[in-house]
């Protein structure tokens, strides 16, 4: 779907999933290999070093998993991210899984500049893109060329499948054939991949970078828009003679040449290989862009709408059963500035066009996975009571069945026989598991994994309140070792981002469990605006973002600090985002916090709304009503509390003169003596939303961490020694 997130993940971030990691990701049908002659068993997990939770040093260094890629033999493929020699990035590698559970995990490509996306040939080969410098051809002179790898089912070592200039963006291949797709950024107005060369290495040798600008969107996240457009390339790729497989550039057949920036993040190849569903972007009048789902087929490029977006409902994230006779996706209400959105599961069946909603009645936003074999039942996620559950949906009946009781699984991965479902599980007590769901019994089983993680520095509970009008508002709140009434500690409230969003899943980003460490107690609450509580839960903060949701917070940070344990006296607050809204918010409304941290936050909605990457999203709620009377930006005259405001340059969703216009307003309303501001400002000039750098994310949390002690401790300030 098209709804820009605050906290969306991107590519680049080793703690979020990618675009082909996603549960509807492009990915989800790719048929899966033969790995009996992976390379050998590994005998160290990756990284090393002491306790992460308490050394910063080694939570950089710390192995996350990613994204898990199934072969076709059954066995299972994850990513794993890990510090590179010089502990400035991260770098990725694919490593089997064994999922009988009966032998380690061990490592299954190798390169110092890591791997990235990848898909399984029916024959097991195994596709990825990577940074691995690419043999030269002789007639080479571009220093940005990328490939795509194949490492033969056989073994042996990868070699070079597909090359071009600028790379590849992710590769999609369909279970039963050899029909492929790659996704590549092509320049606006090339006509070939010849044409598209040329004005890559004009550009570069003239040191051009201005782009010409001919509509709207202009930016997303953290890069710009309008240079190049994404296109799908078709190609059968059939083994020669001698097992090998070598595509030329004219060997690939652009699948939709006139799309332009049409082609959306969700693309599904059916299994026969034989057309795709994809997410198909239309701007419209006023700079607003909605999206339907199409269908295209490969040898012809044919496309028609399945489901296609109006004034009201919008359509996104297909897949498609087995036979290609039902397609499912989500179609989601368009919110205003008076209605939240809202979204349902939408089923297609090709042969009519006709589609019909599925279980209506769930006040839920489940995502498809995939069809059942039988095209009985539908696999989704959902999120819901700070879970993100697997059910299975009887497609005939809308009947409902949960799977999973514990933890968020992402990067969801259905086996061809459809009787196990693979995901990455994780939770507040556990960084990431790789688990196997029985689609029968409905019991998961955990399969060893590349990375283990010591034990956690506490424990967790589950509380809640009853708000003013009488909802339910839950949270976890995590308390270190030692944490009693004769030993109260100072309480840390972090609000999430979203703004529909919900605290369901670790996060390597966001990590309480290193305030923990500390000596904190931090409270993670679900307040008005969040998801998996039902759409009225949404509706109560929907356009009114210093209403319920910052009364919710107050409510249940009330009822925390009477707790015996915590320490009522030391409180502060810290938030990211829409979390940073609402911190810049608390700062403005109450003198309760001793210390206030805002990340990347919105403060003045009338200069947010025109700035951001997605203007014409945040228009259908932003009113001028809503901007005058829950803008952070009114209320600067009455903040009392030290405030640490962090922001990144390339910011693009939040958008830096957000963090300085706070920064000026803080610096400007204080009277006292410049030396004794008690307010700072972390500057990323090179970091965009999220902070992302190994390094850079230590000096975040030792410049919080530095700042939280000088107000909730002992009153020094320790500036950071890189800084």
């Amino acid at each position: 779907m098209t709804r820009p997130e605050f906290l969306r993940p991107t590519a680049s971030d080793p703690d979020a999933h990618t675009e082909s990691d996603s549960h509807t990701g492009p990915d989800s049908h790719v048929a899966a290999a033969d790995l009996s002659a992976a390379p050998e068993e590994a005998t160290e997990e990756p990284g090393a070093g002491g306790s992460p939770w308490a050394d910063l040093n080694a939570y950089v260094a710390t192995p996350r998993l990613g994204g898990l890629v199934l072969g076709p033999d059954g066995h299972l493929l994850v990513s794993v991210s890990a510090l590179d020699p010089t502990k400035t990035a991260y770098r990725s590698a694919w490593w089997r899984v064994d999922t009988t559970g009966e032998r380690p995990a061990r490592r299954y490509t190798r390169s110092v500049e890591g791997e990235s996306a990848a898909a399984f040939l029916p024959d097991g080969s195994l596709l990825f893109t990577s940074k691995r410098p690419v043999p030269p051809t002789g007639d080479d002179d571009s220093d940005d060329v990328g490939a795509t790898w194949c490492l033969p089912a056989g073994g042996g070592e990868a070699y070079v499948l597909a090359r071009r200039d600028g790379g590849w963006q992710n590769i999609i291949t369909a279970r039963d054939t050899g029909s492929a797709l790659f996704a590549a950024g092509v320049h606006a107005g090339a006509a070939d991949e010849a044409a598209d060369a040329a004005k890559r290495k004009l550009r570069s040798k003239r040191k051009i970078s201005a782009i010409l600008h001919e509509g709207y969107p202009v930016r997303f996240w953290d890069h710009d828009l309008g240079l190049e457009e994404t296109h799908l390339l078709a190609v059968e790729l059939g083994a020669d003679s001698e097992g090998d497989r070598n595509v030329r550039p004219g060997d690939f057949h652009d699948l939709i040449p006139d799309a332009g920036r049409r082609i959306g993040s969700s693309v599904s190849l059916a299994a026969d290989g034989r057309f795709a569903v994809l997410d198909w972007l239309d701007p419209r009048p006023g700079g607003e862009t909605v999206s339907s789902v199409a269908a295209v087929e490969i040898a012809t490029g044919h496309r028609e709408v399945l489901s296609g977006a109006d004034d009201e409902v919008e359509f996104g994230s297909a897949v498609i059963s087995d036979d290609s006779s039902l397609v499912a996706c989500v179609r989601e209400r368009r919110s205003t500035p008076q209605v939240a959105p809202d979204q349902e599961l939408w089923l297609v069946e090709r042969e009519t066009g006709a589609g019909r909603p599925l279980a209506p009645e769930w006040d839920a936003w489940p995502n498809p996975i995939g069809f059942s074999p039988d095209r009985r039942t539908l696999y989704v996620v959902v999120d819901e009571d700070g879970h993100g559950p697997l059910y299975a949906v009887d497609v005939a009946t809308g009947d409902r069945r949960r799977l999973t009781q514990q933890g968020t699984h992402s990067s969801v991965r259905l086996s061809a026989d459809g009787e196990v479902l693979y995901a990455v599980r994780s939770s507040y007590t556990d960084p990431g598991s790789i688990v196997a769901v029985s689609t029968r019994d409905a019991t998961s089983t955990v399969l060893p994994a590349p990375v283990s993680y010591p034990e956690l520095p506490g424990r967790l509970e589950n509380v809640e309140t009853v708000a003013a009008d009488g909802a339910r508002v839950r949270g976890y709140l995590l308390l270190p070792e030692g944490a009693s009434e004769a030993e109260p500690v100072p309480l840390l409230l972090w609000i999430h981002g979203g703004p529909l969003g919900s605290w369901n899943a670790w996060s390597w980003r966001w990590c309480p469990w290193l305030m923990v460490a500390q000596g904190y107690a931090v409270l993670l609450p679900d307040p008005a605006l969040s998801t998996g509580y039902g759409l009225d839960f949404i509706q109560r903060g929907w356009g009114s973002w210093g209403g319920a949701p910052y009364t919710d917070l107050m409510a249940i940070t009330d009822q925390v600090a009477q707790r015996s344990d915590i320490d009522h006296s030391r409180t502060a607050a810290m938030g990211g985002s829409f979390g940073g809204y609402m911190a810049n918010w608390v700062a403005g409304h109450t003198d309760r916090f001793s210390a206030i941290v805002s990340h990347a936050s919105l403060w003045n909605l009338e200069s947010f709304g025109p700035t951001t990457d997605a203007s014409w999203y945040w228009a259908r709620e932003l009113s001028a009503q809503m901007q005058a009377e829950h803008s952070p930006h009114r209320h600067a005259e009455n903040i009392t509390t030290p405030m640490l405001v962090i922001h990144g340059d390339k910011d693009y969703r939040v958008p830096i003169s957000e963090g300085l216009a706070l920064w000026w307003s803080l610096v400007s309303g204080y009277q006292g003596p410049p030396e004794k501001l008690p307010h700072k400002f972390l500057y990323f000039p090179d970091e965009n939303h999220w902070i992302l750098t190994p390094q850079h994310s230590v000096v975040w949390y030792q410049t919080v961490l530095a700042f939280l002690q000088a107000h909730l401790g002992d009153g020094n300030f320790a500036r950071p020694e890189t800084l």
